[in-house]
């Protein structure tokens, strides 16, 4: 048949008219807009879903489909979505392109299919979250993080776990104080998640208070200012700790006297005379509390003088596993200061595979110290040894000079690095380079303003980081380079 309109033949149709004469006819496009607003934070970098949702959405995703799908909803009750696809933008040009293909029955039940463009236009507006951490004041949350000792490892390993997983990004502020941290929320909810962290994580136990801070009658809403106490068992990787008879006991009949070697979601036991390990949770110190009886300024250098590998150990009934990462050895050593005399010390070591004649440890002097320990006093003179070496001892400037990665840290505020808190903070480095199943939960970046110096005389054993274990630091730039550079191109 001929088109009604312009006599071109066409195929029959219930309108009797061609393609683009219905097209001239009808716009089934029409109450359609051609140009709607998004609003975008650009401070957390989410768009806003109305009325009050804040949504995180890539470029081109199908998240910011149906995100800008849902601003023309409403007018597109009359016509059929067939496609939607995105058109390419400049990423900087505040700009999103949308062709939507639609159809719609018109004249007579002819159904007409139609492509047409929509641009989002991307207005900047700050969201509720971003606006209180912009305040810093606004808080409804706090979670006081504290853990009795002299040496902050335990939080500088929280840190990078915080790090790791992100948690830090809802925090409204950091502040650190004296024995720990305090985090600021905007909601209870993010505050109770990070409690639930920090319990996974590290062996603590919290208590909830809350402050009524204003009530309206009318609608019967409270407003409360919540307080999260947490409190981290205060022992800490390297210190020497006495046991209950009860608990060491109920551990697989282990020494009192005993080495924590680590600290994660529990506490990590070894018993310096037979090998033996146990973990002990959370739960079951709070039962059964022990203190460290040294803190790290009191370790003292000695100097292997004599080393006795012992093999074919034989464990009493009832007792626990056995460490197979170290090696029982007995040694005999001397203080680095009272070289000039001829004082030496006998004991019993888990450094065994680490030690050779010659070799400095630091290590803990219970003959000449004064220790006021509740289970210690106790013990059999007998079964307290005269010294606990804790870990091999190497040079710090060297081991510092010869470091090429680094660790990020937390924004937060405070008084400021300290020259004692510069020394905990090397030693948590050092013991990053030691424990490789600590290292496992920290990321590790190349440091790339370092240029390691490698020499054959330099290598004195010191355990390093390798190099599949670093990652690269991410540094966005701007492809242009500095103002007036050429363009960089592949």
């Amino acid at each position: 048949i001929l088109c009604c309109t312009c006599g071109v033949p066409i195929p029959p149709n219930p309108a009797n008219m061609c393609v683009a004469c219905l097209r001239t006819q009808v716009d089934i496009s029409e109450g359609i807009p051609k140009q709607v607003t998004v609003h975008f934070c650009k401070q957390c970098e989410r768009y806003l879903q109305p009325p009050g949702t804040w949504v995180q959405c890539a470029l081109e995703s199908r998240e910011l489909m149906a995100l800008c799908l849902k601003k023309i909803k409403s007018s597109m009750t009359k016509v059929r979505l067939i496609d939607a696809s995105f058109l390419w933008t400049e990423p900087h040009s505040k700009r999103i392109k949308m062709k939507l293909t639609i159809q719609k029955e018109v004249m007579n039940g002819a159904i007409l299919q139609q492509v047409f463009v929509v641009e989002f236009v991307i207005q900047s507006q700050m969201c509720d979250d971003c606006h209180r951490v912009e305040a810093k004041d606004f808080w409804k949350a706090v979670v006081q993080v504290r853990q009795k000792t002299v040496h902050k490892k335990t939080f500088y390993y929280l840190e990078q776990l915080i790090l790791k997983h992100k948690l830090h990004q809802n925090a409204l502020n950091i502040k650190e104080i004296h024995e720990g941290i305090d985090f600021y929320y905007g909601s209870k909810q993010h505050a109770q998640k990070m409690v639930d962290f920090l319990q996974c994580t590290a062996p603590c136990r919290s208590k909830t208070s809350q402050r009524l801070i204003s009530h309206d009658i009318h609608s019967n809403t409270y407003n409360y200012k919540s307080t999260f106490s947490v409190e981290i068992v205060p022992v800490c990787k390297d210190s020497v700790v006495c046991l209950s008879p009860r608990l060491a006991q109920s551990l697989g009949n282990m020494g009192q006297v005993c080495v924590c070697i680590r600290v994660t979601s529990t506490i990590h036991l070894i018993d310096p005379n037979t090998l033996q390990i146990a973990e002990v949770d959370g739960n079951t110190y709070w039962r059964n509390p022990f203190n460290g009886l040294c803190n790290p300024r009191q370790l003292e250098e000695f100097i292997v003088m004599d080393i006795d590998i012992i093999r074919d150990q034989k464990l009493g009934a009832g007792a626990g596993m056995r460490s197979n990462k170290h090696t029982l050895a007995e040694v005999w050593v001397q203080k680095t200061s009272e070289m000039d005399s001829n004082q030496q010390y006998y004991c019993r070591t888990f450094l065994g595979h680490l030690l050779n004649i010659g070799d400095l440890v630091l290590g803990f002097d219970f003959a000449n110290s004064n220790i006021n320990d509740e289970y210690l006093n106790k013990m059999n003179p007998h079964h307290v040894p005269d010294v606990v070496l804790i870990k091999k001892s190497y040079d710090r400037s060297r081991r510092i000079k010869r470091r090429n990665w680094k660790l990020q840290e937390l924004a937060r505020e405070g008084d400021g690095m300290d020259t004692d808190d510069e020394r905990q903070y090397q030693d948590f480095l050092e013991d990053l380079e030691e424990d490789e199943a600590l290292r496992k939960n920290v990321n590790i970046f190349r440091d790339a303003s370092k240029i390691p110096v490698e020499s054959d005389t330099d290598d004195d054993g010191a355990p390093r980081v390798s190099l599949t274990e670093m990652l690269e630091e991410l540094s966005l730039t701007d492809a242009t380079g500095g103002e007036g550079a050429d363009m960089m191109t592949d």
